[in-house]
């Protein structure tokens, strides 16, 4: 007769929301403070809870986690608009609270239009990294927005306006953190080109670009191997 055992999954430590805003967060076990926090972006149409993959393996490597629902998606609260990078700098902040404070390393993760966000509110939300999975552009985005083609509740008007006047090429060349990116050479969504331009504006000695061959948009955001590689690129950079 086979052998059988039960496996408890690592649950989070907190479920709620503020000002709207879905979120899980989650907590390394132990004595001490975690090793740094990380808060996750999802992609257009997604959820908090496709990345709870991720959020576990941060766990395990003693770092704590936030995930959430931005708006128009999930169980936050009213339409994504322009207060899309507030709203990653105020859940920076929460995460830092259930941390140790202000001076708590965090790190934003962020895949597709997650990666976009991740970028262009690092400087704001006073990042100390930035992995950006299959980045999307902002002139993409803005144009998804706009024709109502993104598969999410979004106020078209605050949100095309916020897009149009940033640009995520620009923020990365402003960032002096270690950025890294990933992405998959058979992204049938967004170009890995776009990553290698990015890439090319990357300041910090720190930084990379990982271009996966084969693969498609959301290969790469739960390929084990690349989690384990995002994992020690944290381990430096907030160690």
């Amino acid at each position: 007769m086979p052998r059988s055992r039960t496996v408890t999954p690592v649950l989070p430590a907190e479920v709620a929301a503020r000002d709207g805003l879905a979120y899980s967060s989650w907590l390394p076990g132990g004595e001490g403070r975690p090793r740094g926090g990380v808060v996750i972006l999802h992609g257009a149409g997604s959820c908090k809870e496709s990345h709870h993959d991720y959020a576990r393996v941060l766990v395990a490597a003693g770092f704590a986690a936030l995930a959430f629902d931005q708006r128009g998606h999930g169980a936050s609260e009213g339409p994504m608009d322009g207060r899309a990078i507030e709203d990653v700098v105020a859940m920076a902040s929460l995460l830092r609270s259930r941390i140790g404070g202000d001076g708590a390393p965090v790190a934003l993760r962020g895949s597709s239009m997650g990666g976009c966000f991740s970028l262009l509110a690092a400087g704001p939300a006073g990042a100390r990294a930035v992995i950006a999975i299959c980045p999307a552009s902002t002139g993409g985005l803005r144009r998804g927005v706009l024709a109502g083609t993104l598969g999410f509740d979004a106020c078209a008007e605050t949100l095309g306006e916020l897009l149009g006047s940033v640009e995520v090429d620009d923020a990365v060349a402003t960032l002096h953190v270690p950025v890294l990116l990933l992405h998959a050479e058979g992204d049938e969504t967004v170009p890995v080109e776009h990553s290698r331009q990015l890439a090319s504006r990357l300041r910090n000695p720190e930084s990379r670009l990982i271009a996966v061959p084969g693969g498609h948009h959301r290969s790469v955001q739960h390929d084990e191997e690349l989690q384990a590689v995002s994992v020690r690129f944290l381990e430096r950079a907030l160690g």
